[in-house]
């Protein structure tokens, strides 16, 4: 029996974590080490995407978010945004159908803001191909950013607001949630960030505000089903209060 293997005997089925959120970091750096350029580590760093899908479907997760690309990531060289943005897409087209025969849902969330109008379309064309499903809910974050989604969630209350359908009487938490990108979700219980860095980076900030935090020095590239197990493990041994005693 391998250590993958293993581990599945030692997750607890009733104590899993619903919604599992990932900052997918150091595809750069591992790169860097193998004398290659950043999209090399991104191109291998898909394939730590798969195996936490894999491991995902294997164990029961409802709910996976992945950090594909964030408004920030406007700022990096034309050439490595070019390409990553390639690389998502074209991964998309190439695993849409056998992710749907998986039973997955796939969905992308983030804002339109600065993307081509035909490159979301192309992604929401292949996404709708798997949302009569039942199994696990894969969310990619696309040029996301969590303030901008706030600011999103505030635009698009207004017209409720003018209206009349939102009033200072029923605006609360779980009204102001409908307006999120991840409406109707569980806020995520897990984030797991990898590479060694320590921090949000604008990712999920209004979901996240209980979500226990797991930090792993390993860059996204080496993180397989080993490792997205380990970080599960952890989370099982904690006790969460809520806020409680």
């Amino acid at each position: 029996m391998n250590k993958y293997e293993k581990l599945k005997q030692q997750i607890n089925p009733d104590r899993l974590p619903r919604h599992i959120a990932v900052i997918m970091d150091g595809n750069g750096r591992w790169a860097n080490k193998r004398g290659a350029n950043r999209l090399f580590g991104h191109k291998n760093g898909a394939e730590a995407v798969r195996a936490c899908i894999e491991a995902s479907v294997e164990i029961g997760i409802k709910y996976l978010t992945v950090y594909a690309f964030s408004t920030e990531n406007w700022s990096r060289p034309e050439d490595e945004v070019k390409g990553l943005l390639k690389l998502i897409l074209d991964s998309l087209i190439r695993e849409i159908d056998e992710l749907s025969q998986n039973n997955i849902i796939v969905r992308f969330i983030g804002t339109t803001t600065n993307l081509p109008p035909d490159y979301r379309m192309k992604v929401d064309a292949e996404c709708q191909k798997t949302w009569n499903n039942t199994g696990l809910n894969l969310n990619i974050a696309m040029n996301y950013g969590g303030r901008v989604e706030l600011l999103d969630a505030m635009k698009s209350m207004i017209p409720d607001i003018l209206n009349g359908k939102i009033t200072t009487n029923n605006l609360d938490e779980m009204m102001f949630e409908k307006y999120l990108y991840t409406a109707s979700m569980p806020d995520p219980d897990l984030m797991i960030r990898t590479s060694g860095e320590k921090r949000l980076s604008n990712y999920l900030i209004w979901q996240s505000a209980y979500t226990e935090l797991y930090f792993t020095e390993i860059l996204w590239p080496d993180f397989k089903k080993v490792a997205f197990l380990e970080a599960i493990i952890d989370f099982q041994s904690r006790n969460r209060k809520f806020g409680g005693v």
